[in-house]
């Protein structure tokens, strides 16, 4: 499985490589040490697995890593027409921050709030899939790539949050939920539900 730095964990990586690499040349090696566990840490976190998860057309993968904290029912409406089933991920600080598309369409539904997006797909069958990115005491930025309109990629990278929070995932009553509190989804390979034709 390969790895990688996402883009937005360089800014925090460079200056901490910078004071270690410092901190040798003046020989304060505790300092050093120090700076490159730091640094160590910060490119552990910004990691962005390439992960291939199921093509299956019915298959929702999760939109992140974490460990499923809850999955209930929701009123219609509530947070978008026809979606009615809820499954809460808790992202910590040592999961992966990449935020995926769990399943492959176009993003018809958009919106920034102050702690949270939300993104609204429909798939080529005409089913939909609601995902909220919530933002929580350490994360207080959101990132979302995409914007509404695009077609994306089941599994693509659209966004991700930084240094922990909750991802929200919304679907139609006729899903089947695939997994349930306490388990521990990974992004872009769990597969969380099915939506059958």
């Amino acid at each position: 499985m390969a790895h990688r730095l996402a883009p937005e964990g360089w800014i925090f990586v460079i200056p901490f490589v910078i004071l270690a690499a410092a901190a040798l040349l003046i020989q304060w090696y505790v300092a050093a040490l120090a700076f490159f566990a730091v640094a160590a840490f910060l490119a552990a976190f910004f990691r962005d697995p390439q992960r291939r998860g199921s093509e299956r057309h019915v298959d929702v993968l999760s939109p992140a890593d974490g460990t499923v904290v809850l999955v209930k029912e929701i009123a219609d409406g509530e947070i978008w027409p026809g979606l009615t089933r809820q499954v809460s991920i808790l992202m910590s600080v040592f999961d992966v921050p990449v935020n995926r598309a769990p399943i492959a369409g176009k993003i018809v539904h958009y919106s920034s709030a102050a702690e949270h997006n939300l993104v609204v797909m429909r798939d080529s069958r005409g089913a939909m899939v609601a995902f909220k990115q919530i933002a929580g005491l350490l994360a207080r930025r959101l990132v979302f790539d995409k914007k509404e309109g695009d077609e994306v990629a089941r599994g693509e990278r659209v966004g991700m949050i930084k240094f922990g929070s909750r991802v929200d995932v919304f679907f139609p009553a006729l899903a089947q939920i695939l997994v349930k509190p306490g388990d521990k989804p990974k992004v872009g390979l769990t597969v969380i539900a099915e939506i059958p034709e």
